[in-house]
């Protein structure tokens, strides 16, 4: 048995809420159950796999086939891009997406609220020798229940100023993605990376029929998935981020990476990542903190008219 599950039970643990349990080769998860909803949460990373309010179908994708492992990367859930947001601008070498979803996160609360809801607060306990400085860490809260609610917040405590780049690079649930309507992004210029980073402006909701991966920039309003297939809407509320990311593989990528699960594992998934990215990166003076701040939210209809 691993020896640290007894210490994190003993000290986080929430008698018939929280547990903590190993998955194999010493990979700990965090098991949450009260009365609003299931969610799983990886030390490593930080990294919320799950999130099911009750009576509703699952809202976080996570792939079938995610492999477990230290150091690896989970297809799935909300993996924490920090302290920069694809590659590194200077270093070739240094992980895409920055370390912080692949490193040792410690836990440093636990609690029930008044309303039933699970409050977590995590800390970055690894931050990478070389890449990144130990006076500029990063915390995660998470409110989980009917709602989802995190809160990633950076803390400058050097003496220099410092660039920092982040994302909830969030994989959504939905019935199929040649079915949904992204909306909140009308008029906003943004990335396109699958047109060779070609800048262009939205018109109307997003739509899915082909790969995309593009960074809406200068985008600070809240976003809605409406998924006609399973009639509802998923609401992403956030503040202090002025990026928005939206990106599915389609076919010939979902192949190629083989963590899906399936040839057509892309149709039941897509990623609208809140985030501060590109341009939309945020410059922290010493002293300064940022909080990057989401919530999640499920509506179970609406008019199709």
């Amino acid at each position: 048995m691993n020896p640290q599950l007894s210490t994190l039970n003993q000290k986080f643990g929430i008698a018939e809420q929280l547990s903590f349990r190993d998955t194999g080769d010493g990979f700990v998860v965090m098991d949450v159950h009260n009365e609003h909803c299931e969610a799983s949460i990886a030390l490593q990373g930080a990294h919320l796999m799950t999130w099911q309010p009750k009576g509703e179908k699952p809202v976080i994708w996570m792939s079938p086939v995610a492999k477990l492992a230290k150091g690896k990367s989970i297809r799935g859930g909300i993996p924490i891009c920090w302290p920069w947001f694809g590659a590194h601008v200077s270093e070739a070498s240094f992980s895409g997406h920055g370390f912080a979803r692949t490193t040792m996160w410690d836990v440093i609360s636990t609690q029930t609220n008044e309303d039933g809801s699970t409050s977590l607060r995590f800390r970055i306990a690894d931050m990478k020798e070389g890449q990144w400085s130990d006076d500029i860490p990063c915390e995660i809260t998470m409110k989980i229940g009917a709602t989802l609610e995190m809160a990633l917040t950076t803390f400058n405590q050097s003496t220099e100023a410092v660039t920092v780049g982040d994302a909830l690079h969030t994989y959504f649930c939905v019935g199929d993605v040649r079915n949904i309507a992204i909306d909140g992004l009308d008029a906003c210029d943004y990335m396109d990376k699958v047109a060779g980073a070609k800048r262009l402006t939205q018109a109307g909701h997003v739509t899915v029929d082909a790969e995309v991966d593009r960074i809406y920039l200068d985008q600070g309003q809240d976003v809605v998935i409406e998924d006609r297939q399973q009639q509802r809407r998923i609401c992403i509320e956030k503040r202090n981020s002025h990026s928005t990311i939206v990106w599915n593989p389609w076919i010939d990528k979902c192949k190629n990476m083989g963590d899906f699960g399936s040839d057509d594992g892309y149709l039941g998934m897509v990623c609208v990542e809140s985030a501060n990215a590109d341009e939309d990166v945020v410059q922290l003076k010493p002293n300064e903190q940022h909080h990057l701040w989401v919530r999640y939210s499920v509506q179970k209809s609406f008019d199709q008219a």
